[in-house]
Parts: structure tokens; sequence; C-alpha cells
């Protein structure tokens, strides 16, 4: 459905897209992931048309839309602040884009789209009538998403339209965006700088650093299997082993004891120092602190020439340590992530 080819994007002398090769497939929810400045929204505007590439090619359904206006694009945009009417009421936001249509859509016909898809969108018919000024944020990004999908694009971009939402709401409101996407099945292209919600939202990421792309896959492979040190660095919690803790399992496991190495802290394992905790290899420790956080505690243990975050969930051991108990930590060498040295 879409096709990035080696698309760059500048602005002067800064270049915040560097030869982006990069393909989406129809009806999947895709997410572009990265840090501030990685260049995730100059990429999503491009696609979108408001910013021009200034080199490379994009394709959207095999056809070339580098130089074509936005309006002939076919893709609906939900921006970061909504970019709503104040001064028109729901139906009249959600209806605006039908009403400057160059085909003309009868008023019977944009009351019933507008119904249509106000209730595949959560919204009652109710708040049709209100002013969006009365409305809450979450209400707010309903119509949003209910003025893009109006007009039935084939594609729906979404710049980061959670961000300005409270903690609880963003996880309520990501289900339900999840849900309508599979519900209507257009091919969807989201950004945000969140790991969680691209982990949790997401068939495919593509992360970026610094305008260029470090990896694409599933969330299972950009979490279990980052193919680049920063995407492991990025992508949630890891724990970089020193030397003196890559030595102790290099050898057996076949890791290279010279490389970056990294291990995700729900892969450690914690027993007691008199128990033979479950993995190829152990080491001892003490810890120093322990966090909580309802379904699971993170450890923080002291080990050979480093500190190391374990995750223990809650149900997996009544047992709970505290600072200055002698532990030990189990690493499987398969867990291991490992990067050549800089």
């Amino acid at each position: 459905m879409i096709r990035f080819e080696d698309v760059d994007v500048a602005f002067g002398d800064h270049t915040a897209v560097s030869h982006l090769d990069l393909e989406i497939q129809e009806g999947e929810f895709f997410t572009l992931l990265g840090p501030s400045g990685c260049g995730k929204t100059t990429a999503l505007r491009s696609l979108a048309g408001f910013v021009e590439p200034t080199g490379g090619r994009i394709h959207i359904a095999g056809r070339d839309v580098t130089r074509v206006p936005s309006e002939q694009r076919g893709v609906g945009m939900v921006f970061q602040n909504y970019a709503l009417f104040p001064s028109m009421n729901v139906r009249d936001n959600i209806a605006f884009g039908l009403t400057v249509q160059k085909q003309k859509v009868s008023k019977v016909e944009q009351n019933r789209r507008v119904d249509e898809i106000a209730e595949r969108t959560g919204l009652a018919a109710s708040q049709l009538d209100k002013n969006v000024s009365e409305l809450s944020g979450g209400q707010q990004q309903r119509v949003a998403i209910a003025r893009a999908l109006v007009l039935t694009p084939r594609i729906l971009l979404l710049d980061e339209p959670l961000s300005n939402l409270d903690a609880k709401l963003r996880v309520q409101l990501r289900e339900q965006l999840k849900e309508l996407q599979h519900e209507v099945g257009v091919t969807t292209v989201y950004v945000t700088h969140d790991q969680e919600e691209a982990l949790t939202l997401s068939d495919r990421i593509a992360v970026l650093d610094a305008g260029r792309l470090q990896q694409v896959g599933t969330p299972e492979e950009i979490y279990d299997r980052s193919a680049t040190a920063f995407v492991c660095r990025f992508i949630g919690e890891s724990n970089r082993l020193s030397p003196g803790i890559l030595s102790r399992i290099a050898g057996a496991a076949g890791l290279d004891a010279g490389a970056e190495s990294y291990v995700r802290p729900e892969k450690l394992r914690l027993s007691d120092a008199a128990d033979a905790a479950p993995a190829p290899a152990v080491l001892d420790g003490t810890v120093t602190g322990r966090t909580y956080h309802g379904s699971h505690s993170v450890y923080t243990v002291a080990v050979e020439d480093a500190t190391l975050r374990v995750s223990v969930p809650a149900a997996a051991s009544a047992r709970r340590w505290d600072a200055g108990d002698a532990v030990q930590v189990g690493i499987d060498p398969r867990w291991v992530l490992q990067y050549p040295a800089v």
C-alpha cells in the first residue's frame, strides 16, 4: 500500500530523514517510533503531502505520489492537537471534509455518513450537537478520528494523537483505537515516541534515530531481537553487561566477550544465595534496592563490577529480598543481545 523509496527530507543544512526505504502493507497498523527529532513526524508529513522530499520517491498503491497534492492522495490525517474548529459543533466538525469536496455530497448523505462514523468511533448521538469545547480530551480525539474517517480514506495517519491525554485515558483509548482500526480495516500509520504505545498497538514498527531507519519488525522482533544497540537501549529497559560479567558467561555460551552486550531485566532470574538459580550461568550478588510496580518488583543487584536490574513477577515467588541480602542472578546466554563494539 505504501512505499518509501530512498526518501530524503532536508530543511536547509539539516537532514531530517535520510535514505528511508520502507514498505507498509494494506490493512496494517504500522508505527513510526523514535525519540524527539528522529524524523518520524517528518516522514509522516511527507507521506501526507505536507512536506516535499528532497530526494527519493513515495508510492501509494503503486502510484508515485511524490509530487501529488495532499488532497489527491486519499489519506486522512489526525494531528497531535486535533485541529478541530472551536466555533463548530461536533457534527459540523466531522462533516467538514465532506462540505469542501469538489464533488458535493448532499446534506442527507452527509448526515448519514456522520451518524455512521460517529457510532463506529464511540460518539453518542447526543454529543453531535454539542460544541467541541464542551467535550473531554478523549471525546475530542474521537471527533478528530471520525472527521478523518468520514472521507473513507485508504490510509489513516495519526501524529501522536494520545500525547495530550492523561495516562489512564491513553491506555483506554489506545485499546479502542486498535479495535476501531481492525473493524474499519484502514491502513494506519501512527507516530509516537511512547514505546509501550508502539508495542501494544502495532502490527509492525519502524524505529528511527537521527533520521535513519534502525529496524523494522513486529513488536516481538523489535523487543526480543533488537537489530542495533540503539534499538535495544531505546525499547524498554536493558542491562548492559560489563566485561567482568560477560567474561563469566561468554566462553561456554559462544558469546563474543568483546561485544557490546545487553539483557532485559525480566530475562534474569533471582534466587537466594544458598539456592541454584534456574539458568546456565549464575552470578553471586547483593541486593541494593527494590521498587514495587504492582504486577512485578524490580531489584537492583550489585554483581561483579556492575549493577543489574532484575524484574520479578509478583506471582512468581512469595519471596521478598531486602537491601543487603545475598542472592544469585541467573542468566541464560540465549537472551543476551550482542552488537559490534563501538
